[in-house]
């Protein structure tokens, strides 16, 4: 089951509270649920360590995915999503700083559904978030369960 709630992926606090303001801005009310490392990412999505009790069937609608985290960078995250017929299929965006062209090939490659680079723009980021937002969690219609 997916439940509309968006699972952020982030290791910087400012950048946390940037998506989290842009999100409101755009009066995007999913519920956002975040995690700070790569390791947390997994273990929330397949319900394991701190996480074991949450029901795996509780799944985002979408994943925002930074590259470079603690513990188990963005890249293997996404590979791990993509190994597991449970989260196989949910959309995954990479929302990253990162400018080096082989991040994106290496993230496409891995099977995100997009790539995003962070605007350095305030206002670029908040209209970027909300382009996410109203496609990810209204406009696109996810494969059945």
């Amino acid at each position: 089951m997916i439940d509309k709630s968006i699972l952020l992926v982030e290791d910087n606090s400012d950048d946390e509270l940037l998506t989290l303001n842009a999100l409101e801005a755009n009066r995007i009310g999913n519920k956002v649920v975040v995690v700070r490392d790569g390791a947390e990412a997994l273990d929330y999505l397949f319900a394991t360590g701190v996480y074991k009790g949450r029901d795996p069937s509780d799944m985002p609608s979408v994943v925002l995915l930074d590259l470079n985290l603690p513990k188990i960078d963005g890249l293997e995250v996404l590979r791990r999503i993509r190994a597991d017929k449970r989260v196989g299929l949910l959309p995954v965006v990479i929302l990253t700083s990162s400018v080096e062209e082989e991040d994106r090939l290496r993230g496409y490659r891995l099977g995100a559904n997009s790539y995003v680079r962070k605007p350095v723009d305030f206002d670029e980021f908040i209209k970027a978030t909300g382009q996410l937002g109203l496609y990810w969690l209204l406009l696109n219609e996810p494969p059945p369960d």
